[in-house]
């Protein structure tokens, strides 16, 4: 039943991604609005952030047992549907990659950069320095905010439960949106220890998906890298599996200048195909584990 809850609240998802409804991001702000003060020398503590996402998720964990207990499982699935397409999504991207596409095509990569600067993180949006930064930047936030929004949660509700998925998805939303931001990094540290697994199973996946042979020449490596971040492990592993230089454009316009004003939309294509044949592999070794009994 966990296929199915998961399936339909995956494409339920993708069609209200599509629609830009439904983000999550203001409900995340305001269970975080009552925490905007803090007392001087306590703006890192992150205990309050912690019990702001553990609580609830510790009621989802009782409520499930409570249930099973009661033999009522089969009345959690709508609550988890419910659950999961809340947690899941990026909306508000479709708009500004089409615009950021078509900018490109015309050659206007100042246009470009307005439509997509407000996506970046704070951290990013000086970086961008030529066209070839500002889409490698681009490219790597887009990867993330879909393995964070998508990967991560269908890894963690597998697992362990819609709480645990409840409890990943609330640690990605301290470190972008609590209110102290000293408290920040250490929620980011957090976030990469809940993504160290996923993220490394999805570069294998690329693998998969993609270009098998350019990935064991590349992709492979990122996996023994025990330090890496998860954008440099999603980053080195999808640089292997895509083929076409879509990761590499400084390559790619001293090879084929002349295709030079569609390699924005083709390289974000290839980096949606490639995220989307992923999340079909991750859904029939779901089913291959439904079906064996595991799950």
């Amino acid at each position: 039943m966990a296929l199915v809850v998961f399936l339909l609240a995956y494409l339920t998802r993708r069609k209200l991604d599509a629609a830009n409804l439904w983000s999550g991001a203001p409900l995340w702000r305001a269970a975080f609005r009552g925490n905007s003060r803090s007392p001087a020398g306590k703006e890192a503590v992150k205990w309050k952030g912690l019990a702001t996402i553990a609580v609830p998720a510790l009621l989802i964990a009782a409520g499930e047992w409570y249930l099973a207990e009661l033999g009522w499982r089969m009345a959690a699935y709508p609550l988890e549907f419910i659950l999961l397409v809340l947690l899941m999504g990026a909306p508000g991207w479709r708009s500004p990659l089409e615009a950021y596409s078509a900018s490109w095509a015309r050659g206007d990569m100042q246009a470009a950069w307005h439509h997509i600067k407000d996506l970046l993180p704070s951290r990013d949006r000086g970086a961008a320095a030529s066209p070839e930064e500002m889409h490698l930047i681009l490219t790597r936030t887009l990867m993330v905010e879909v393995f964070e929004r998508f990967f991560l949660i269908a890894f963690w509700y597998v697992v362990a439960g819609p709480a645990m998925a409840f409890f990943a998805r609330g640690i990605i939303a301290l470190r972008d949106q609590w209110p102290q931001a000293a408290a920040r990094p250490g929620f980011a540290r957090m976030a990469e220890v809940l993504n160290w697994i996923p993220a490394r199973l999805l570069s294998f996946t690329f693998g998969l998906a993609g270009d098998l042979a350019g990935w064991m020449s590349e992709g492979k490596r990122v996996l023994a890298g025990i330090t890496l971040k998860t954008e440099q492990v999603l980053m080195g592993a999808a640089n292997g599996a895509l083929t076409g230089y879509a990761l590499d454009p400084a390559r790619f316009s001293q090879i084929h200048p002349d295709e030079w004003p569609d390699y924005g939309q083709r390289s974000l294509d290839a980096i949606r195909d490639l995220l989307n044949r992923s999340m079909l592999v991750w859904i029939c070794v779901l089913a291959l584990l439904v079906i064996a009994g595991v799950i």
